[in-house]
């Protein structure tokens, strides 16, 4: 978006870019340093690069403002993967194996694998899990 701002429409990809500071083609702007092939120095074609003008600062700075930013983490599970999570906990607690037998089981989970969704899910969902089965026990209590 910083650059569609800064764009000049009446101008070339290479002239936009370089009054942005931005390079059109990464192999020259970030050269590769020469090295001796057997005892011989390879010189080069004789090109020099000169020093451009940038115009436009403010679009690399903000770039590179945008980029040092810490990331979002947005790890979700899927909702049917919690509903899944929680008919078993509520059916079978902790009995694993029991779980694996469901008929809710489509999947055909192993006990293991079962195991390792319910963990992801407290890993994701602590406070949720929590309440979840704090409302379990209390209903276990209430049935009593």
């Amino acid at each position: 978006s910083h650059i569609r701002h800064a764009w000049d429409p009446t101008k070339s990809v290479a002239q936009n870019l370089a009054e942005m500071g931005l390079a059109e083609d990464p192999n020259k702007a970030v050269p590769i340093p020469k090295k001796k092939l057997l005892g011989m120095e390879v010189e080069s074609d004789g090109r020099e690069q000169g020093k451009k003008i940038v115009r436009k600062p403010y679009v690399v700075n903000e770039m590179e403002y945008e980029a040092s930013l810490p990331e979002k983490k947005s790890n979700t599970l899927s909702r049917d993967l919690i509903d899944y999570v929680r008919y078993m906990i509520q059916n079978h607690g902790e009995n694993y194996k029991e779980m694996a037998r469901d008929e809710k089981n489509y999947y055909q989970d192993t006990p293991k694998q079962i195991k390792r969704k319910i963990n992801v899910y407290k890993n994701f969902y602590p406070e949720e899990y929590k309440d979840f089965i704090a409302s379990l026990k209390q209903e276990k209590m209430d049935v009593q």
